[in-house]
């Protein structure tokens, strides 16, 4: 074992032996490893990545206080407080995190096991019970005070910043990559009212601020492998005042995309109606009655509106010379980009069966 994650681990487990330490999962962002004791129990380990996520203590705080009231309104529903929601182990002082001697940020929760994670649907019920999964997440925390929480990353679904940002880059054009992207760029420009639409509404009222899990990839629901029924929802480093049709927006983007996202043919890029469709059906089934009838009006936009900000995003590192999103080949992210706007533009033609 590592000495320094021997060293962490003993700032929360200082009794217990620890016989296996592993890595886990397939995120890529934090450094994620499985442990099991002696006595074999299994907890999941993590390094937060504080390049990205500068205000652990908020973002700790978010964690805790959600979890806590998630696990409560689940008890109350006769479910089971143990797998339905993620328990944050503190350590021997009784923090919700250890700093290590050069400063790397540790957390550790117990782990959830016989699941599986899907990184692309294999099947319709698949997304349906993805779907399920975070429209009860809506639903349970409705009445959750969303303006007490911790802005993890700053702006992060303040889509008018972010086309600020993409024009900032053409202008600067540091890279000399522009011109070259002239199509995507004059594609972008003409959906600028869509990239306002969401924000205007809630600054008018007319939309509600809700807590959000701003990360509502398939991947991030726990599925009984057996069943596929959702377990549990894990990944709240994101949560944070939002929309309800941001998590909706996500869940489509990555869920019912045909293709991967960084597909070089876009010719292979679609809405999957179908798989769009179980989506809807199971979040409409988790949410109940307690969204707004201008939040469900408004979920078709939160899935072009959040594509298109990806695309934006994509596109604006691209220009400013990939220093964000990490590439593995040139050109990545124009891919990841077309990709994006390709999935925009078949979205307006299926417009009419987006409706929900």
């Amino acid at each position: 074992m590592d000495i320094a994650i021997k060293e962490v681990l003993m700032n929360f487990f200082p009794e217990e032996e620890i016989v296996a330490v592993g890595p886990h999962g397939s995120g890529h962002i934090n450094h994620t490893f499985a442990v099991e004791t002696a006595n074999q129990k299994k907890y999941v380990l993590q390094k937060i990545n504080t390049d990205i996520f500068k205000d652990v203590e908020g973002l700790m705080e978010n964690v805790v206080n959600v979890t806590a009231y998630l696990r409560r309104q689940i008890a109350q529903e006769g479910g089971d407080p143990e797998r339905g929601t993620m328990r944050v182990v503190p350590t021997v002082d009784g923090k919700y995190y250890y700093v290590d001697a050069q400063g790397g940020c540790w957390r550790v929760y117990v782990l959830i096991d016989n699941v599986i994670s899907l990184d692309q649907a294999e099947n319709e019920e698949a997304l349906y019970a993805s779907g399920l999964a975070f429209g009860r997440f809506q639903a349970q925390l409705t009445d959750y005070p969303a303006h007490t929480l911790h802005e993890t990353i700053p702006d992060f679904h303040n889509t008018p910043k972010r086309y600020e940002t993409f024009e900032k880059a053409v202008q600067e054009d540091i890279c000399h990559r522009a011109q070259s992207v002239s199509e995507e760029i004059a594609f972008i420009r003409a959906r600028r009212t869509d990239i306002e639409i969401l924000s205007n509404l809630l600054q008018a009222g007319e939309l509600p601020l809700r807590l959000t899990h701003n990360d509502t990839k398939l991947n991030n629901v726990l599925l009984d492998p057996e069943t596929y029924e959702a377990v549990c929802i894990v990944d709240f480093d994101t949560i944070m005042p939002g929309l309800t049709a941001y998590d909706f927006g996500d869940a489509i983007r990555f869920g019912a995309n045909t293709a991967v996202e960084d597909e070089p043919d876009t010719s292979k890029v679609s809405l999957s109606v179908p798989l769009y469709q179980a989506y809807v059906k199971g979040f409409m089934e988790g949410c109940g009655d307690r969204l707004t009838p201008k939040e469900v009006e408004t979920l078709p936009q939160g899935a072009k509106t959040i594509t298109l900000e990806q695309g934006i995003r994509f596109l604006t590192d691209y220009l400013q010379g990939d220093t964000y999103y990490q590439t593995t080949r040139e050109g990545q992210n124009l891919d990841r980009c077309r990709t994006q706007l390709a999935l925009v533009a078949d979205m307006e033609r299926k417009w009419d069966q987006m409706r929900v």
